[in-house]
């Protein structure tokens, strides 16, 4: 991976970061790595254990960052928080899997909160 893309990617995590504590949560981990998979942020709300996955792209050409995590990507994320509460139960939380799509232009930040993203 690139300097630039790990550059962008970890600034739009400490962009996320910053707006879901300002929304109230806390954050409890960064890049936790499991053997599925990588979760962005793990955050935490009253009763909810939210499971952040952050897309941030300087350009919009190709979809919104949102429109990057499919299917597919949403099966990883699951797997993954799967094998994370295996290891740290949840203690009654409730699982919510958001996403958190930054926009990056110039010195601007759009960020867009999903909240439950992965609902039907």
């Amino acid at each position: 991976m690139t300097e630039a893309r790990l550059s962008l990617g970890r600034m739009g995590e400490d962009a996320a970061a910053q707006y879901l504590q300002r929304l109230g949560m806390k954050i409890l981990q960064r890049n936790v790595s499991t053997p599925v998979g990588e979760i962005d942020l793990i955050a935490r709300q009253r009763r909810t254990l939210i499971f952040v996955e952050v897309k941030t792209r300087r350009s919009s050409a190709f979809g919104s960052p949102a429109e990057a995590v499919g299917p597919r990507k949403q099966r990883q994320i699951i797997r993954a928080a799967k094998w994370y509460l295996n290891d740290n139960p949840g203690k009654g939380l409730q699982p919510r899997f958001d996403v958190v799509s930054i926009l990056v232009s110039g010195r601007d930040l759009k960020i867009e909160h999903i909240p439950g993203a992965f609902e039907d």
